[in-house]
């Protein structure tokens, strides 16, 4: 019996009761929480839903829980229940119920752990959109990171998910970055805003073998305007095909890659603040044009076309925002730097001017991200010797190797800033978290070999899963569905990597306590090839959470 199956069972009989007249409930039923205890002493289960309802039933908790113990004895599945303290119930299972989960995970296969918590969502998940002015940096590979698990995790709850890169090919940053590449070609020191670092040598050269290689004039002899309008334009698809081979190697997929410059050129900006000024949420003062974002919660007003004409950036944030809309999306979940604490009142007070909600969950999302920083033998790692100023993906992959970056990043809020010891993240102990869940799932496939040399092989007996140890690994593999559920519900893919960690641990110690092969020539019982079937579930568990981060899960170690 899944905690799942258990929640069902008991909200069947508080129906039953309510339907024969035996509890006075109003309203509708709520979900039954059923929570693994703390002090497994307690049992395998509990639940307090019989406080949750007592005083709607117009009874006391410990009445209710016993009217609710007295019914659900009657389940063969339930070995006991015990009433605590106020009200709690605490379940236990017989060993075969409890061991059907066994049964259970290995049919469902790669498909165990989903669910359809967040079914008809349509979810535009944005994120890197790091300017196409140089390489990743180690900020733009944690929303690499988070964000792609992310996008797995609401996948598996049910969700319809386009996953988005945003570039920012229009505006300034363009100019600076040609300038400096143009200013590298000709040997001249880049220009005070413009940008440092090897690679944009690196590019530069390449814009001109390209140029020589096409049978094209040297850009470095045609006048300077020419020149940069070449760099700009070809120095840009460069690094654009330079970080979708960043992504790509880093196993993180995207569906769209949006360009800002093509809101402009199609007239979605100008038909955004059309339609903002039908609603009245626009006017002119000043010679330039205003969203009234202060009516909608921001604390002032924003300027969206500036008195010589030209649009303000937040003009093509709206425009963005109403395209994403217009393509489906109704939650489009946004990932900023710490640095954009300030943008988030201007646009879901934009969101709200179109009539949208905004905040966790709604029609708009933002979300903001803390810095990372690495540390090598206690020192920290200030610089990439390519990019010059920041420490890149490729820095960190490079150290660390893809899974370990992924594991790591992924496993702590992206709230809180993040210090990684690349000593300790490369390292080939337990330690490591990877390597402490990876080593567990080469665990599993070396145990499924052993048994097989052994000739340890037949049907399954889930009532020989009978040992405290098997009890404790089934209750943590029972949870998995939960933490993919929470995981989705709150946007947090953290969740499920330290989920990892702690069923990693319970099999590393069910394995020291438990044996799937006989001893010697002992012959092979029941109890043996049950665990064998209960290590090889663990094994599909842990292949299916690895799978939402990105991991690999490797069969020898």
């Amino acid at each position: 019996m899944t905690p799942e199956e258990l929640s069902e069972f008991i909200s069947k009989i508080l129906m039953d009761l309510k339907t024969a007249g035996e509890l006075a409930l109003e309203g509708d039923l709520p979900p039954v929480k059923v929570e693994r205890p703390r002090n497994r002493d307690y049992g395998d289960w509990a639940t307090n839903v019989a406080m949750q309802l007592a005083k709607r039933a117009g009874t006391n908790p410990r009445a209710l829980a016993e009217l609710l113990a007295s019914k659900m004895g009657e389940n063969a599945a339930i070995k006991a229940v015990e009433v605590a303290g106020p009200g709690f119930l605490n379940v236990r299972l017989n060993a075969g119920a409890a061991g059907e989960l066994v049964r259970t995970i290995l049919a469902a296969g790669p498909d165990y752990g989903k669910g359809n918590g967040l079914a008809g969502r349509v979810i535009n998940l944005e994120f890197v959109s790091a300017n196409p002015t140089g390489p990743i940096h180690i900020g733009g590979a944690r929303w690499a990171a988070v964000c792609d698990a992310m996008a797995r995790v609401f996948s598996a709850a049910g969700a319809e998910v386009i996953r988005e890169y945003y570039f920012n090919d229009h505006g300034s940053q363009i100019d600076h970055f040609s300038a400096s590449l143009l200013a590298r070609a000709k040997g001249r020191e880049v220009p005070e805003d413009g940008y440092g670092g090897q690679y944009i040598s690196d590019v530069a050269q390449q814009v001109i073998d390209d140029a020589l290689a096409a049978g094209e004039p040297d850009p470095r002899d045609l006048p300077e305007d020419e020149a940069q309008e070449v760099f700009r334009a070809r120095g840009v698809e460069l690094m654009f095909d330079e970080i979708k081979r960043s992504m790509y190697n880093f196993r993180t997929h995207f569906d769209v890659y949006f360009h800002e410059q093509s809101l402009h050129d199609s007239g979605a900006v100008t038909k955004a603040i059309e339609k903002l000024r039908e609603r009245g949420a626009v006017y002119d003062e000043g010679g330039a044009v205003w969203i009234r974002s202060s009516a909608f919660g921001d604390d002032k007003d924003r300027v969206i076309i500036k008195s010589n004409g030209e649009p303000a950036y937040f003009a093509a944030d709206i425009a963005y925002y109403l395209d994403k809309r217009r393509r489906g999306a109704n939650w489009c979940l946004y990932f900023f730097g710490a640095d954009h604490h300030g943008y988030i009142g201007r646009m879901y007070a934009m969101v709200r001017a179109f009539g949208d909600e905004a905040g966790p969950g709604k029609n708009m999302e933002i979300q903001i991200g803390q810095m990372v920083s690495l540390v090598r033998s206690g020192e920290p790692v200030r610089m990439s010797k390519r990019a010059g100023t920041v420490v890149t993906l490729e820095d960190l992959v490079d150290a660390v190797g893809v899974d370990a970056a992924r594991f790591n990043l992924i496993r702590s809020t992206v709230d809180t800033t993040l210090e990684l010891d690349l000593d300790v993240v490369s390292s080939h102990t337990n330690e490591n978290p990877v390597y402490y869940v990876q080593y567990a799932h080469a665990r599993t496939a070396a145990v499924a070999r052993n048994a097989a040399e052994h000739g340890v092989e037949g049907e399954f007996d889930p009532t020989a899963l009978d040992a405290p140890a098997d009890s404790e690994l089934l209750g943590t593999l029972a949870r998995f569905p939960e933490v993919v559920a929470q995981s989705a519900q709150l946007s947090e893919p953290h969740r499920v990597a330290r989920y990892l960690e702690e069923l990693a641990g319970a099999y590393h110690g069910w394995y020291s306590k438990t044996r799937v092969t006989p001893r010697g020539d002992d012959p092979v019982e029941a109890g043996h090839i049950a665990r064998l079937y209960l290590s090889n579930a663990t094994r599909q568990v842990l292949e299916n959470g690895l799978e939402l981060l990105g991991v690999s899960a490797p069969d020898r170690m």
